[in-house]
């Protein structure tokens, strides 16, 4: 039976829930990233009202900036202000992600993504009324909690038996992705440039549009996503286990949570699914540190302005959309670690080239090359992982996975943005470009080890 009908069982129809997780995560991720070009604008309005909790949180970018020998720059405190608060996001989402993910295998896919979806609605209400920094760190705070639509799209997706419609459907997250972090961007620019000729603070009409966001996304998840998870596996769930699994990081990367569960996988696909987890974390710790840097590069080497940085991201939006679009959701079942592992090594000639790259070509061939690496790695990572695990784990293995991308995203910037103004662009470019070779290397046991 095609994997576009429904099973005997019932099961909802594969290529329907792909669609509708597809446009429950765009409509997702278009209110997430509206934000993202007015960081810089935002900092500034509460630097200039000189309120308290920025100038505190000031401080500690100052102390890191002068310990790094970073010029006193607008342009790098942004940067720097930014990846900041990009970092506290990331290590909520560390802390949560298995728990969201650990409670829908437990209560199902459904009733978590409409409570993730009102805690983001919430967020986004605080920032409409936001008025301190205070204030909008408490979005920030709050936004970090609930942002579970990922892990549990990804977990969706992993509810489904047929291995195409996983492929396909990890793909069309990704496509979600590039998606959302093109257009999301510019819709919020172009939206405060019309608050900025209102009495309104500039940043209150995108935020009102990232709660309308999130409402249509909550009534589209509630009329339109059917529950996948198999009521046997919910109803034999066990939900949490032992929180410590969920939160000790050595835990998180041996995956106990799913060794200490009531169906554990056999011993051999246990120590795959630990290998593809250290695989997942190296990769995004070394990706997420050079893509924190690359701003850095393209404003002192190039002189990029904030409107030439925003052009440089939408062609890297362009070109992933098209790979995940294309290329990646046609990948065959089996031939996902070779896919992964030809990014990965795409990534080094990649990252050398934007290195030591002396005009626009070559720093071009570059993020190119980036633009496919990055299109391909997570979600094909994503569809290997998701085979793990029983129907009543699938939730906490996607969740543990999310977590340990976030907690790469909090490290992997600090350590090479310090070795960037320390030891030079070249160095840090180059250095990072080797170390994808320990991706590498872990990928080549994960494929000797057998699936089954």
């Amino acid at each position: 039976m095609s994997d576009t009908s429904k099973s005997e069982e019932g099961a909802p129809s594969s290529s329907k829930v792909i669609a509708v997780v597809f446009v429950l995560l765009l409509l997702d991720l278009l209110g997430f990233t509206l934000i993202l070009p007015l960081l810089p604008s935002i900092l500034d309005h509460y630097a200039q009202t000189g309120d308290a909790a920025y100038q505190t949180l000031q401080s500690v970018v100052d102390f890191f900036r002068e310990a790094l020998g970073i010029p006193m720059e607008k342009k790098y405190n942004s940067v720097l202000f930014g990846g900041l608060i990009g970092s506290l996001f990331s290590l909520l989402q560390f802390l949560l992600s298995p728990i969201t993910g650990a409670l829908s295998d437990r209560f199902g896919r459904r009733p978590l993504l409409l409570l993730t979806t009102v805690g983001m609605m919430t967020s986004y209400v605080v920032w409409a009324l936001s008025r301190s920094f205070t204030m909008f760190l408490l979005f920030r705070i709050i936004g970090g909690v609930c942002k579970g639509n990922v892990s549990l799209c990804t977990a969706v997706v992993a509810d489904m038996p047929c291995p195409k419609a996983r492929n396909r459907g990890m793909a069309m997250i990704g496509v979600a992705f590039s998606v959302g972090f093109t257009v999301g961007p510019l819709m919020g620019a172009y939206f405060a440039m019309a608050d900025k000729t209102t009495t309104h603070v500039f940043y209150q009409t995108p935020a009102l549009i990232a709660l309308a966001f999130s409402a249509v996304d909550l009534i589209f998840i509630w009329l339109m996503l059917p529950e996948t998870l198999p009521q046997d596996a919910k109803s034999s769930s066990s939900g949490f286990g032992d929180f410590r699994d969920l939160l000790n990081p050595l835990a998180l990367f041996s995956f106990s949570a799913v060794t200490r569960s009531k169906d554990p996988p056999p011993e051999e696909r246990m120590q795959r699914l630990k290998v593809l987890g250290r695989v997942y974390f190296c990769y995004l710790f070394l990706f997420s540190g050079l893509e924190f840097t690359l701003s850095f590069l393209t404003h002192q080497r190039f002189h990029f302005t904030s409107m030439q940085q925003g052009k440089m991201f939408f062609f890297i939006g362009v070109v992933m959309a098209s790979i995940q679009g294309g290329y990646a959701r046609r990948i065959k079942p089996g031939h996902h670690i070779k896919a992964v592992g030809m990014a990965i090594a795409t990534l080094i000639p990649a990252f050398i080239l934007i290195g030591l790259s002396w005009n626009l070509t070559m720093l071009s061939v570059g993020l190119a090359l980036y633009s496919f690496a990055a299109a391909v790695v997570v979600p094909c990572l994503s569809t290997l992982v998701s085979e793990h695990g029983s129907s009543s784990q699938k939730g906490t293995v996607m969740g543990i996975l999310r977590s340990l991308g976030a907690l790469a995203r909090v490290l992997g910037p600090v350590v090479s943005s310090s070795v960037y103004w320390l030891a030079g662009a070249q160095v840090c470019f180059l250095l990072t470009s080797a170390g994808f070779v320990i991706p590498l290397l872990l990928l080549g046991s994960a494929r000797r080890l057998k699936a089954e």
